[in-house]
C-alpha cells in the first residue's frame, strides 16, 4: 500500500476544523463515550441528543446505571427504539461494576466481553476513550472506504466485510486512531453521503479511486435486502368490574423485550378475526397464570402498544383472576392489572 500519510493528514485536519460540536466529544469519560456509541447505533444524532442528556442526568455514572432497576432504564429509553440496547446497556453496566471494579476494560478483547458491544463499538470506545490503534467499521465508514479504494464487491457479503475490516485496520494511523476514526464517520455522515456525494468539498477527493473513475455514486455495491415480512397482529383490551385493565410484559428475549402491552399476538392465516386472535391470547393467559400470586401494577411508568380491538367472551374469564405471573427468565412473560382513570365502558366490540 502506498504512503497514506497525506490521506491521514488531509482527513484529520479537516475533522479538527469542521467536526460537529457534540457533548460526547467534550469528555474522555469511557462511560459517557460508551453510552453515546450505544445510543447512536441505528439512530440519528438529532434523536439521540435529548435522550443522552436525560440519561446522564438520571444515571451520571456507570455505578448509578448498574444500581437502577431495569424497568427504570427501559422507561427512560422509551421512544429511542431497539430496546435490546437498553437491556444490554444495563447488563454491561452491572458487569463493569461487579467484575471490573467500576472501570471499563481498556483492551479491545475486554470491551468485547461486555453485552451489546460488538466489533464496531469496541473499536470506537477503544480508540476514542483509550487511544487504542484499532479500526471502526459502520455504514458511514463502509461507504467511505468503498469509494476511496473502489471496492467492487457486495459489501453485504461476509467475505467483503472481512476484507473491509482488514483494510480498516491496515490504514489506522499510529497514535491518531481517535481523530482518524471519528473523521471517517463524520465524512460519511456529512460529505460522502449515500446519494449525490459532495465530492467538490471532500477533503480526500484527490485520493478517491471511485471518483477518479467516475463511479462514486455506484459505490458501495449492495445486494437487495430481503423483503420485510408482514404480520397481522391483534390485541385485546381486557377489563374487570373494578375498572382495571390487563397488560402483559413482552418476553425479555423478544423484540421490544421487557416492555408492557395489551395481551395479543399474531393472527394465523385463515384465522384473521380480531376476536378470535384476542380470545386465543386471553385463554392462554388464563391457563398460564392460575398458580401465580395476586398483584396490581400502577399505570405510571407502563407503556402499551397496538390496541386494535377489544376482547371476546374468553377475556371475561381471565379478567376475574387478577393475577401476576412473575418472569423467571428471558423467555418468560408476566401479566398484571393496572388501574384506569375512568370507569370501563359498557358493552364490547370485536372489530379492529
Amino acid at each position: 500500500m502506498t504512503d497514506l500519510a497525506p490521506l491521514h493528514d488531509a482527513l484529520i485536519d479537516w475533522f479538527k476544523h469542521n467536526k460537529e460540536d457534540l457533548p460526547w466529544r467534550q469528555t474522555d469519560d469511557p462511560y459517557r463515550i460508551w453510552l453515546s456509541e450505544i445510543m447512536l447505533q441505528q439512530t440519528q444524532i438529532a434523536t439521540v441528543l435529548p435522550y443522552y442528556a436525560r440519561f446522564l442526568e438520571r444515571f451520571p455514572t456507570v455505578e448509578a446505571l448498574a444500581a437502577a432497576p431495569l424497568d427504570d432504564v427501559l422507561k427512560l429509553w422509551e421512544g429511542l427504539g431497539y430496546y435490546s440496547r437498553a437491556r444490554n446497556l444495563h447488563r454491561a453496566a452491572r458487569m463493569v461494576v461487579e467484575e471490573f471494579g467500576g472501570e471499563f476494560p481498556r483492551t479491545l478483547e475486554g470491551l468485547r466481553t461486555l453485552p451489546g458491544v460488538g466489533p464496531y463499538t469496541a473499536g470506537a470506545v477503544g480508540s476514542i476513550a483509550f487511544g487504542l490503534d484499532v479500526p471502526v467499521l459502520d455504514g458511514n465508514v463502509i461507504r467511505v472506504l468503498a469509494r476511496l479504494f473502489n471496492i467492487e464487491d457486495d459489501v453485504r457479503q461476509a467475505g467483503t466485510k472481512r476484507r473491509l475490516w482488514k483494510l480498516a485496520g491496515e490504514i489506522v494511523p499510529a497514535g491518531r486512531a481517535a481523530a482518524w476514526n471519528e473523521g471517517l464517520m463524520e465524512l460519511g455522515q456529512r460529505v460522502c453521503v449515500p446519494r449525490s456525494p459532495r465530492c467538490d468539498v471532500c477533503p480526500v477527493r484527490d485520493f478517491c479511486e471511485a471518483r477518479a473513475l467516475g463511479v462514486q455514486e455506484q459505490r458501495p455495491i449492495r445486494s437487495q435486502k430481503a423483503r420485510t415480512p408482514h404480520y397481522d397482529v391483534t390485541a385485546g383490551v381486557i377489563r374487570d368490574g373494578d375498572g382495571h385493565i390487563l397488560i402483559a410484559q413482552r418476553k425479555l428475549d423478544a423484540m421490544l423485550g421487557g416492555l408492557w402491552e395489551f395481551p395479543g399476538g399474531k393472527c394465523d392465516a385463515g384465522r384473521r378475526s380480531a376476536s378470535v386472535c384476542a380470545g386465543r391470547s386471553a385463554r392462554s393467559l388464563a391457563s398460564t397464570s392460575r398458580s401465580a400470586r395476586r398483584s396490581r401494577l400502577s399505570s405510571t411508568g407502563t407503556r402499551t402498544f397496538a390496541s386494535r380491538c377489544t376482547c371476546s367472551s374468553a377475556c371475561t374469564q381471565v379478567a376475574s383472576r387478577r393475577r401476576l405471573m412473575s418472569p423467571t427468565g428471558p423467555g418468560s412473560r408476566s401479566t398484571s392489572w393496572i388501574a384506569t382513570p375512568s370507569p370501563p365502558p359498557t358493552g364490547r366490540s370485536s372489530t379492529c
